[in-house]
């Protein structure tokens, strides 16, 4: 057993390549060595043979990809309910599309807080040496001119060095938050705190709406192209997503979809709820009834994928430039904080 997770990119890839070859009518084990064959020593590498190691000595594909403890609860119980109703092939075509948006998504947050904590830490290295070197110069030669400098010099000095503290401590506290939300942004645990983080900001508050439904549909596509029942395909898809407001919805649609009096349908649910806009709900009325349920989910799922990331997009758009007015400023501020002491200094030679 890894004990750790794939990443997403690298589960889309498995899950995919494993539909593909079993399309193509090669057997399960084989394709999983395939997919590990003449590759480098990898984490990947290590969990292809450990799943092709449990599947030679006669485990089915889901209790190999569980035994290895890299892959998510939600894609091994997947796998299994496909293998059970022989539709193993169309369940893993389904994951790998999920995964991978959800790798893309991912990606973008990692891309999104980048540059601003990379331009933030240049702009750190910059005033600490302003501050730290510059002005203490300054401070050592009115030291020396303390005898001649009036008191309305020694104001413009203190001033100049708060200006410049000041303007370093704002600068460092944005710093260290950008730098936290990119490291965080690079692991699953720290993507859940960066996304509740996004979901509170009202510039991407919507985005995450989108981007959590994204991942709902997705994996209500997957589950319903297995064969699971519409019920218990709406509770374990409710599962993967811990977005409060999308849950609160979800789960009122639940309700309505056990309620022994008046039963609802699973599009239904989702219609009367709002969980997707009206011209949505209508597309997901038309798809039950043509029995293509699975195929419009799966459109709605990168529709909500795509839309999301053109909010997230627009976001980053208005953070740069208020980054930039923001560092503008406090570069000014630092200027100032270095031309004052001069004005110090012609002060008390007046």
């Amino acid at each position: 057993m890894t004990g750790k997770l794939l990443e997403s990119g690298a589960i889309s890839a498995f899950c995919s390549s494993v539909a593909t070859m079993l399309a193509a009518g090669v057997q399960t084990d084989e394709a999983v060595h395939m997919l590990a064959e003449n590759r480098e020593q990898s984490e990947f590498k290590r969990v292809c043979d450990a799943v092709y190691s449990k599947v030679v000595e006669g485990s089915n594909l889901a209790d190999a990809m569980e035994a290895t403890g890299a892959f998510p609860a939600y894609a091994t119980e997947t796998v299994r309910v496909g293998e059970a109703s022989g539709r193993t092939e169309r369940v893993l075509r389904s994951l790998g599309r999920y995964y991978d948006s959800e790798g893309r998504a991912f990606a973008k947050l990692r891309n999104s807080v980048g540059y601003p904590a990379a331009l933030l830490c240049i702009m750190s290295v910059i005033l600490v040496f302003t501050v730290a070197i510059i002005l203490p110069i300054f401070s050592s030669a009115y030291e020396n001119l303390s005898g001649s400098m009036t008191s309305g010099s020694f104001n413009t000095v203190g001033a100049s060095i708060a200006i410049g503290w000041v303007a370093l401590a704002i600068v460092l506290v944005a710093t260290v938050a950008a730098l936290y939300v990119a490291i965080c942004a690079r692991n699953e645990s720290g993507r859940d705190r960066v996304t509740k983080m996004l979901e509170r900001y009202p510039g991407t508050r919507r985005a995450m709406y989108q981007l959590a439904l994204s991942r709902f549909v997705s994996a209500l596509s997957s589950l319903v192209a297995s064969g699971v029942q519409e019920e218990e395909a709406m509770r374990k898809a409710m599962a993967t997503i811990d977005h409060a407001k999308l849950q609160a919805k979800l789960q009122a649609a639940y309700d309505s979809m056990i309620d022994l009096e008046n039963p609802r349908s699973l599009a239904q649910a989702i219609v009367e709820h709002e969980i997707v806009e009206p011209v949505y709900g209508r597309m997901l009325l038309m798809g039950t009834r043509a029995g293509s349920v699975d195929e419009v989910l799966g459109h709605l799922a990168q529709v909500f994928f795509d839309d999301a990331n053109m909010q997230i997009d627009a976001a980053v758009d208005r953070v740069e430039p208020t980054l930039a007015a923001f560092l503008t400023i406090a570069v000014g501020a630092t200027l100032i904080a270095v031309m004052l002491p001069l004005i110090g200094i012609m002060g008390s030679i007046a």
